[in-house]
């Protein structure tokens, strides 16, 4: 499916009927979370009252997955059952069933991903009462839907279904009588018969249709299972503390717990080795408590154990690693939820053992998790982006109790397929009685109209949990503040082991290119003028990329080297737009349907392309951020992008600026592309005529050393492994000062026999590589300089400010001029550029 028809499709779902937040969740003795044994499918459709679960919004394949029971492999026998009946018992019941799904099974081999998307057996009864196995034929049927018992009993691969009196019998495969089990509450069409786990291609592949409608509502009680063949698994609970993460800068602690979907007020103690450190309120929309514990001893390592009503979450606060030579860090992007829990990535991370985390964006998508996008009331909205956000921490949440996490939200993480937050505002979506010529705008249309006008989709208070539960935990720069109706700014900065980070939010200052370029007639961020070029007419000087608040802090971060050796940027997208298409191409819509070649293969008409949701552009604020990132000779690490990927950046000339290193994405639904149609010009010996020098879409200069175009592996699913999902790793040796950037394919496990990165890596750089090779002029000191050298022009910005490891007597520098020298903060009086020799 396009891009274009996937937005349409999901913009057309009908919306579930509009509940207050008071009958989603607040009514007296309902609860949205039906408690750490369970799995609801979508969380927002069920509820919990009393001792009864309540899917009370009828849709396809609504389901509660029992996390603590499964169905073992070895034989055996087992009962299951559950009381049932209508939530409305006078309204007629449209065409579905309700029952039971067992022996359920996903695609990759983990009870997690069973309980979002497992296939399985199903027995129930349908909405006129009869009861079928498998699929509905010539069962019984019940004469009442008054407080019905539906008991499933199971011997060696014999099956019997029973409500009441009535019952019915029949034998099914034994290999499908092994996995998880669920209840079902569906709308729409009956069951065919045995489940098709065809090779997905899609999340949802071969599942029923989950679209909303219908008017199949149903209450459950007393689900029972039991039986030689049930295995019970009480470690799989879940709630309600679900995971944490943190950072510890310069001795400031900084955790965020996140909660199960909370109701009322309430607190939230965090204690460190043993002792009460804070008790806060927690935030019950975002479902998160913010602790902060500003002065912790960071030499030494700290338990941590967070309360929250009758549970208690432990971990531990690492040390800072100043005292290893060799720092790493793990960066990593873009989750769809093909392959989820991506427990191979996770094996591996564990195994590198990072010292510190990079979540550089796209933590979810809209889609992930099916049953469409809920965007209103606000109420259910934050359900849904809830239940999508937790597979995050099912996911990742093991490794970040333990290790400092970065966590940067961007475009699909607030519900945009791009986004160009434009400093913070409400987007502007058209009237629906607008007309484009003829034509009435149509809703998915109005969504993508609005999403071009620059700022965000959704409601403020929506906007902030997202920001509060995922980065709220960060370090934030102290003269931050917030944007747009008090949602938070979060970019700022962090030591971890003397390494300085620059946290940046690049997509939230971001200007919206169609208030700049209106001739280039933009959709969606390609333009669609076929004249236009924005190489030759798109710079905008006055178009922000970081901000002006966040580009001042940048220059701030420059100068700061405290418990520093060596500096790195982070942020959610590359500063280029690697990437080509077919010549034909308008927009990037067809990317998923584009031809995998087998290693080395190359596509032969594809063309350099304009995409302005890169950060190819705007050109002028991102060679302005270029200039302050190799002031500090601090490398870039991102993602977004869903190509793996090493260049260096050019500001004014090839390789005047830092190298970048772009993750590939965990799970991929847009494998881009590059092959440029010229070579690369001063290529090394032995690469290939797609590395070396470039111009991008947008006229930038850059530099590829190392990229990872998608490939036929050989694997299943293609549509997980062709598309050359994975992860990234940096090495930073402070005793050489130098970065190992590497890429490693997604089937790689990390640190075993044969474990390679994608070809091309590692790429390895010195911090003198990243800008100061290309220099034309230098200062020569009188006297030998050490320490922190701070090179300043005319206007006193900070033109180069570095820890070098060595005394250094002369200092490249990229224009010829006078400068002021500093040392350690010393004026070492005005220098004179002069030629550089050599």
């Amino acid at each position: 499916m396009e891009r274009r028809d996937l937005l349409k499709a999901l913009a057309s779902l009908p919306a579930l009927v509009p509940l207050t937040a008071c009958q989603l969740a607040g009514e007296a003795g309902t609860e949205v979370w039906l408690g750490p044994e369970y799995w609801a499918n979508p969380m927002q459709d069920w509820r919990k009252r009393g001792d009864r679960l309540e899917c009370h919004v009828s849709g396809g394949d609504r389901n509660v997955y029992w996390l603590t029971r499964e169905l073992k492999p070895e034989a055996g026998d087992f009962t299951m059952s559950v009381r049932l009946g209508k939530l409305d018992k006078d309204a007629p019941l449209s065409p579905g069933w309700v029952g039971f799904r067992f022996g359920m099974r996903g695609h990759f081999n983990d009870y997690r991903d069973s309980a979002v998307r497992g296939f399985g057996l199903e027995a129930g009864l349908t909405q006129s009462g009869q009861l079928f196995i498998m699929q509905p034929g010539d069962g019984p049927e019940l004469d009442s839907w008054d407080d019905v018992t539906l008991r499933l009993e199971v011997t060696g691969n014999r099956v019997k279904l029973s409500a009441g009196r009535l019952s019915m019998e029949r034998e099914v495969p034994a290999e499908w009588l092994a996995g998880g089990v669920a209840l079902v509450c569906h709308s729409g069409d009956l069951p065919a018969g045995l489940p098709a786990m065809r090779e997905p291609v899609q999340p949802n592949t071969g599942k029923p249709d989950q679209t909303r409608g219908g008017s199949m509502t149903f209450w459950f009680s007393n689900w029972q299972l039991s039986g030689p063949k049930v295995a019970t698994s009480p470690e799989r609970a879940w709630g309600p503390i679900l995971f944490t993460q943190y950072t510890l800068h310069r001795g400031h602690l900084r955790l965020t717990a996140q909660f199960v979907p909370v109701e009322k007020d309430t607190t939230a103690e965090l204690r460190i080795d043993g002792k009460q450190a804070a008790t806060v309120n927690v935030d019950a929309f975002s479902s998160t408590a913010a602790f902060s514990v500003p002065q912790l001893d960071d030499t030494r390592d700290h338990s941590f154990e967070v309360r929250y009503l009758n549970d208690s979450y432990t971990g531990t606060i690492r040390k800072d690693p100043r005292d290893k030579q060799k720092v790493v860090a793990a960066p990593l992007t873009c989750q769809w939820d093909l392959g989820f829990p991506h427990q191979e990535i996770a094996q591996s991370v564990k195994a590198a053992n990072p010292d510190v985390l990079f979540f550089t964006g796209d933590q979810l998508y809209e889609a992930n998790a099916g049953y469409g996008i809920q965007r209103e009331p606000l109420e259910a909205a934050r359900v849904d982006y809830l239940r999508k956000w937790y597979l995050f921490g099912w996911a990742w949440g093991q490794l970040t109790r333990d290790i400092p996490c970065v966590c940067l939200a961007d475009d699909h993480d607030v519900y945009h397929g791009n986004l160009w937050g434009a400093g913070g505002r409400q987007a502007v979506y058209p009237d629906l009685a607008q007309q484009v010529g003829s034509e009435r705008i149509e809703p998915a249309q109005r969504q993508q109209r609005a999403q071009d006008s620059g700022g965000y989709l959704m409601q403020a208070r929506w906007v902030q949990a997202v920001y509060q539960t995922q980065s709220s935990h960060l370090p934030v720069w102290q003269q931050a503040g917030t944007i747009w109706e008090n949602v938070p700014v979060c970019f700022g900065h962090l030591v971890v082991g003397g390494i300085s980070f620059a946290l940046l939010e690049d997509r939230k200052f971001k200007s919206a290119p169609v208030d700049f370029l209106p001739d280039a007639q933009i959709i969606n961020g390609w333009p669609q003028n076929p004249n236009w070029d924005s190489s030759k007419s798109g710079d905008a000087p006055g178009a922000q990329l970081l901000g002006e608040e966040q580009e001042k802090f940048l220059a701030e971060w420059v100068r700061d080297w405290e418990g520093a050796e060596m500096k790195c940027v982070v942020s959610g997208s590359i500063l280029c737009n690697l990437a080509t298409l077919p010549k034909s191409f308008m927009s990037d819509s067809g990317v998923p349907g584009l031809e995998v070649y087998p290693l080395g293969g190359y596509a032969q008409d594809d063309k350099a392309v304009q995409d302005h949701d890169s950060n190819g552009w705007p050109q002028t604020a991102r060679n302005r951020a270029l200039r302050m990132m190799r002031a500090a000779l601090a490398p870039h690490l991102s993602g977004d992008q869903h190509l793996g990927s090493t260049v260096q950046y050019g500001a004014d000339a090839w390789d005047d600026s830092v190298y970048g290193l772009c993750t590939p994405a965990i799970s991929n639904l847009f494998p881009r592309r590059w092959f440029p149609p010229v070579d690369g010009r001063n290529r090394k010996p032995g690469q290939p005529r797609n590395m070396g020098e470039f111009v991008d879409g947008f006229g930038n200069k850059i530099t590829v050393h190392a990229v990872a175009n998608p490939y036929r592996t050989g694997r299943v699913p293609a549509a997980l492994f062709d598309r050359v999902t994975g992860y990234g790793l940096v090495e930073f040796d402070k005793a050489t000062r130098t970065y190992k950037l590497e890429n490693y394919p997604r089937w790689v496990v990390y640190g075993t026999q044969g474990a390679e990165p994608f070809p091309g890596w590692p790429v390895t750089v010195t911090q003198a590589d990243n800008g100061l090779r290309a220099c034309r002029w230098e200062l020569k000191l009188t006297t030998p300089a050490t320490g922190v050298v701070d090179v300043r022009n005319a206007a006193g910005e900070s033109v180069l400010c570095y820890r070098p490891k060595e005394p250094v007597s002369t200092l490249p520098v990229w224009a010829e001029g006078e400068y002021d020298v500093l040392v350690d903060g010393n004026s070492t009086g005005k220098l004179t550029a002069t030629a550089r020799q050599g």
